[in-house]
């Protein structure tokens, strides 16, 4: 997960792109990981240059 966040990190605004979201833009947005076997909700802000992870769900 750590390394998931800090490659989100680096993507800067480009981290909006990155999975899926229920908003065409903006909001909080989904990434799957280990082929469904979880994914973690994140926020991108880029006017204060943030990515923030809110959740991280596993279903090992």
């Amino acid at each position: 997960m750590e390394r998931l966040a800090t490659e989100l990190t680096a993507l800067g605004r480009d981290a909006e792109k990155v999975g899926r979201s229920p908003k065409p833009e903006g909001g909080v947005r989904f990434f799957d990981f280990l082929s469904g076997r979880g994914f973690f909700s994140f926020l991108v802000v880029p006017r204060h240059c943030r990515v923030c992870v809110c959740t991280i769900t596993w279903y090992g």
